[in-house]
């Protein structure tokens, strides 16, 4: 048994600290019976260096700090996509590996090659979508100046670019690894969008801080969030169970030319219909017909009199 150095003041804390994390470990690795290798688990701090390298595939002035001119720019995406399929064919490789216990059949030799393929194939609409994602933004701020400046500098457009992204990854079959890149965006920008969400064109984050977008929610085309919404889940009980699960359609669905504001919660898998506006602070758990505006109750003004006795009134009940 391990033990903590003579000279530490903490010798007699470390050791039991030691035996107690041992006895975690055996219990977790006992359940969990041998099924997943962990030393291959997908590397965050490489898939941020292949997003870094996707971007500037992307984006080749505007993020990815190209000035050769016109007649070396696809030398230079060529350069960084060669750099990020190198990293997402290791990173996706890991993933498999990790998952391999739970198959019956080993997975195909080529199955992570085959994805990175498959999602290059994919890049010019996803770059399409960003495009549209950063008109829809630009139309939709008067305080942006150019659409270069929200490329660069808006947190709404920093997560819906490694949203796209995921989303691709994550329809291949590379779960943790779009998973991980979508965490990548949501440490920097507060902003929680799971790469299973299916986001039409022109999708416009505001503010963005706060905002969850659950991983069976649909949104449609030109759709306005702000910050500090919730597009979740109601939990139903009995689901603690460690292991893979049925993924349920269980968020919300929100239709085309929908503004939804800041602080609004929608719950289970209700329809928002096409051209509704949901105010502020708004707790939904059920469906909204077209074209509907949504607000809480209106808070009241009170005159000073009234004020002072409801004051009073409040001051008495502390005490």
């Amino acid at each position: 048994m391990s033990t903590a150095p003579a000279a530490s003041p903490f010798a007699a804390e470390i050791t039991r600290a030691v035996s107690g994390l041992n006895a975690a470990r055996g219990a977790w690795r006992e359940r969990e019976a041998g099924r997943h290798d962990v030393a291959r688990f997908p590397a965050p701090p490489e898939l941020a260096r292949a997003v870094e390298q996707l971007a500037a595939a992307l984006y080749p002035v505007r993020l990815g700090g190209f000035r050769g001119g016109a007649l070396r720019e696809d030398d230079f995406v060529a350069d960084a996509l060669g750099r990020a399929f190198a990293i997402l064919r290791e990173q996706v490789t890991r993933e498999l590996d990790y998952w391999q216990g739970w198959c019956d059949a080993p997975f195909d030799a080529e199955q992570a090659e085959t994805i990175v393929r498959l999602f290059a194939a994919a890049l010019p609409e996803i770059r399409a979508l960003i495009d549209s994602d950063i008109e829809a933004a630009f139309v939709g701020d008067p305080a942006a100046r150019t659409a270069d400046e929200i490329l660069i500098s808006y947190p709404g457009a920093l997560a819906i670019l490694h949203y796209r992204i995921a989303h691709q990854l994550f329809a291949l079959g590379a779960a943790i690894v779009a998973r991980v890149i979508s965490e990548l965006a949501n440490a920097r920008t507060g902003i929680d969008i799971h790469p299973g969400a299916t986001i039409g064109p022109r999708f416009f984050i505001d503010h963005g801080t706060g905002v969850v977008i659950g991983e069976t929610a649909i949104i449609g085309a030109n759709v306005r969030l702000y910050q500090h919404v919730t597009l979740g889940a109601r939990s139903p009980l009995g689901l603690a169970s460690v292991g893979p699960r049925d993924r349920l359609a269980r968020h919300p669905i929100v239709e085309d030319d929908v503004i939804i504001y800041a602080g609004a919660t929608i719950l289970g898998r209700v329809t928002i219909g096409r051209g509704s506006t949901i105010g502020g602070n708004v707790w939904l758990l059920g469906d909204v017909p077209p074209n509907s505006v949504v607000v809480q109750p209106e808070a009241v003004q009170l005159d000073a009199a009234t004020a002072r006795e409801v004051t009073a009134e409040l001051r008495l009940a502390r005490a």
